[in-house]
């Protein structure tokens, strides 16, 4: 099983649905732009968002176990999956990409 980097690529903030539709939140995500991760095997890699960890927990497990081209072609690295959490007020994207490195069991 190898090691699969985790990197955020991108952060989303729809202000207009916020307004129309959720009540305030002091702190509701902490992920910042660039920020890198390394997940190894089924362990949630600390300082991770645990909602986001559950949407692309199986995208890290197929790739850590040689999974490659999902949907037939959809990412150019076919050892990666672009996954964006489920938060439809401030979606965060992030890069999955297969390492070479072991994972340590």
């Amino acid at each position: 099983m190898k090691k699969v980097l985790i990197t955020v690529v991108r952060k989303a903030c729809y202000l207009d649905l916020m307004e129309k539709y959720e009540n305030p939140i002091e702190h509701a995500c902490d992920m910042e732009k660039g920020a890198v991760f390394i997940a190894n095997g089924w362990q949630r890699p600390e300082g991770l968002c645990e909602s986001a960890w559950e949407t692309m927990s199986p995208f890290v497990m197929a790739l850590a176990h040689g999974a490659k081209d999902f949907y037939d072609g959809w990412m150019k690295n076919p050892r990666s999956a672009m996954i964006s959490c489920n938060d439809g007020f401030r979606p965060v994207s992030f890069l999955l990409e297969t390492m070479d490195e072991e994972a340590e069991l």
